[in-house]
């Protein structure tokens, strides 16, 4: 009676350990079916909400405005600022992307799973080599102590965030530092493709902080000078010299877009803004944009151009433009958009003395293009740079 009353306790236990495994398998499994308010409740608990927080702050997130609310924390929040950020100061932007749902209630459940922290949120976090390596500097800099550097810092981590979220599924995009007068161009997974020098604006003509994308690169463009220009410069000079025009192959557009002879205009009559016409600037060699343009969608007339003056790429003083942006290899940054040879390297090589028609070829993807204003950020070593405020910037906001 003994032997079978221990070998029932025996298999009373047996069948009791598989219910309990049986329940486990049981809940993990419901974590899938949760709804995003059980999963708020889960994770708003004390410990784990907390975790959140301290990962977070140690990602150069301002963590004070995702405290508790009521009962619940705004965890859905925490997690689409850790893994796309919030938008930089921004003088255009095209769209703004929604964050992705699908990756933030995967994140959730992870999370509610008992997954590492670690491993949930670097899935969720862009990808980009950069921004690690701002993250490590981050972390080092705010061990020593040094807040302002931190947060500069910050603001680039959170700038490399909003890239993630507004870049997509595109297969490269490219960004313009305007503080540090460089381009770089990124593949889909972040690596650094092409990097070169630019020249941004200058101080009273400052280059605009914009999110858009790139449509087409344009060989041999007209420069159709933007009015600003026209009425500070050209028509000064056009008015007191009358071969002006001429010397520096400008022509003189009508509403209808036909050329106007500029002695059939009576220059002395009128002020600059009372002038009924445009100014463009021919094709070739001496043209103000050089021998090609990367348009850009955005309604302030700015876009990646070539330049006549290819030797101010040689000086650490590069930002000399009206607002646009001149960079160091436009052949290269062309194939780089396109993904394909588009031009030759010594394709824009031609005389001045021939002016070639505009040739506008369409890019069979958008390309995202942002112009940013970062104090730091990391070469392809990882090494962290700071650029100097050339526009006279307040502090950065993060």
């Amino acid at each position: 009676m003994r032997l079978s009353s221990g070998l029932a306790r025996s298999k009373y236990i047996s069948i009791s350990i598989l219910l309990v495994f049986a329940m486990l398998q049981s809940c993990k499994k419901d974590v899938e079916k949760m709804t995003k308010q059980e999963l708020v409740k889960e994770l708003s608990k004390e410990k784990k909400y907390a975790e959140l927080l301290e990962y977070a702050g140690n990602t150069g997130i301002k963590t004070e405005k995702f405290a508790f609310k009521e009962s619940d924390a705004p965890v859905f929040a925490l997690l689409e600022e850790t893994g796309y950020g919030h938008q930089p100061s921004l003088r255009y932007i095209n769209k703004k992307v929604k964050a992705d749902t699908v990756d933030l209630k995967e994140a959730a459940i992870a999370l509610v799973k008992g997954e590492s922290l670690e491993k949930v949120m670097e899935k969720l976090e862009p990808e980009y080599p950069v921004y690690k390596n701002l993250k490590r500097h981050y972390a080092r800099l705010i061990t020593e102590n040094k807040k302002d550097s931190a947060a500069l810092v910050a603001e680039s981590i959170n700038a490399y965030r909003w890239i993630h979220r507004q870049a997509g599924d595109a297969p490269r995009l490219v960004m313009v530092n305007i503080r540090g007068a460089y381009l770089t161009g990124m593949d889909a997974d972040g690596k650094d493709v092409i990097t070169m020098r630019t020249v941004a604006g200058k101080r009273d003509t400052p280059t605009p902080t914009i999110d858009t994308y790139a449509t087409s690169i344009v060989t041999h463009p007209y420069w159709n000078v933007p009015k600003s220009i026209a009425i500070k410069e050209i028509f000064p000079k056009a008015a007191k010299d009358e071969d002006y025009l001429s010397r520096n192959k400008i022509e003189v557009i009508d509403k209808k877009g036909e050329v106007v002879d500029p002695e059939d205009v009576d220059w002395e009559s009128m002020t600059p803004e009372e002038f009924p016409y445009r100014f463009r600037q021919e094709t070739g060699g001496d043209n103000s944009l050089g021998l090609l343009k990367v348009e850009i969608k955005n309604p302030l007339a700015i876009y990646l151009h070539d330049t006549n003056a290819r030797y101010l790429f040689n000086t650490d003083q590069r930002w000399r433009s009206h607002g646009c942006v001149r960079v160091q290899h436009p052949t290269e940054l062309a194939n780089f958009m396109a993904g394909e040879e588009l031009l030759d390297n010594d394709s824009l090589m031609e005389p001045d003395t021939i002016s070639i028609p505009p040739k506008w070829h369409k890019l069979k993807r958008r390309i995202p293009v942002f112009l940013l204003y970062l104090g730091a950020d990391c070469n392809e070593k990882g090494d962290l740079l700071y650029f100097a405020d050339v526009y006279k910037r307040d502090s950065p906001q993060v």
